[in-house]
């Protein structure tokens, strides 16, 4: 009943936790860092008390215990531990690029992260905002994106407001439903907890006590990207994505990514991380091409 069907939930642990566990002739045995060592521990004791009150444990049970374990000492976690589980295994940081973005996004109120296409930006962004959620340190969750056509003009689209900008902020919308199920986002959604607008729609507003995420923000400009960081209230954390390379605005026009980079450097509260090759989870074909491209744009 502890350790699961096929050890299922001993593997969760693992994998949640980074650690090893060995599970011989009675005796668990967790190898890692203290800290971490530290967490599973709990989240087995946590386990054994609901085992001896007759109460069923299952994956749910085991995922609310190391969220449990991680929230009660924050101090002594680790600052990549996420409370997200995608297809019932613990999103987390790859390589140590991802891992220092995470961080950054823990400890800053404003993060930049650029990087090629497939190094998590927008996707680890989106985990960090859902779990800031179910952990009751924000009250929203705002996701937005510039309205740029990718070097194709499609015309007038159907439908109503929401359908015309549907497909320009379906990518966010992918990463929040491999998140949550599609009634939970539905529900947040119709109550205003996590909203996907345009950028173009944060004009005049103040956000507080929510988490702020402007993805593919090389399509921003400069004007544009003033307004987006000003937006921000108190108690709220901004984390802007994108990359330099792909670049959809008119010829001659100034990306207010790069313009931010610029003006925004050495200022103490926030954070650039730069992500590159060494940091793609997608394909290894897709790390191959980044390179390929890199080299004659060089």
């Amino acid at each position: 009943m502890l350790f699961g069907p096929a050890d299922r939930h001993l593997k969760l642990i693992r994998d949640s936790l980074a650690v090893q566990i060995v599970a011989r002739a009675g005796t668990v045995k967790i190898i890692g860092p203290p800290k971490r060592v530290s967490l599973a521990a709990a989240v087995l004791e946590t386990l054994q008390r609901a085992i001896r009150r007759n109460r069923p444990v299952g994956v749910s049970t085991v995922t609310d215990a190391i969220a449990q374990a991680a929230c009660s000492a924050p101090g002594d976690g680790d600052s990549d531990i996420l409370d997200v589980y995608v297809s019932g295994k613990p999103v987390r940081p790859k390589t140590p690029g991802q891992h220092r973005y995470v961080e950054a996004m823990h400890k800053c109120d404003l993060v930049f992260c650029t990087g090629p296409a497939g190094t998590g930006k927008t996707y680890l962004a989106v985990a960090v905002a859902v779990h800031m959620l179910k952990t009751d340190q924000a009250k929203r969750l705002i996701l937005v994106r510039p309205a740029v056509e990718a070097g194709e003009k499609l015309g007038f689209l159907p439908g109503d407001m929401q359908a015309k900008v549907n497909p320009y902020l379906r990518p966010l919308l992918d990463a929040l439903n491999d998140m949550m199920t599609f009634d939970q986002v539905r529900r947040f959604m119709d109550n205003d907890v996590i909203e996907i607008i345009p950028l173009a729609f944060m004009r005049g507003r103040t956000l507080n006590d929510s988490v702020i995420i402007l993805d593919e923000a090389q399509n921003a400009t400069a004007s544009q990207m003033l307004m987006f960081l000003t937006r921000m209230g108190n108690g709220s954390k901004m984390i802007v994505t994108g990359d330099g390379s792909q670049t959809d605005l008119p010829d001659g026009s100034l990306s207010g990514l790069a313009d931010a980079k610029r003006r925004l450097s050495g200022i103490k509260g926030l954070d650039f991380v730069h992500l590159d090759r060494h940091d793609i989870v997608r394909h290894r074909l897709v790390q191959n091409i980044v390179e390929a491209y890199g080299r004659d744009d060089k």
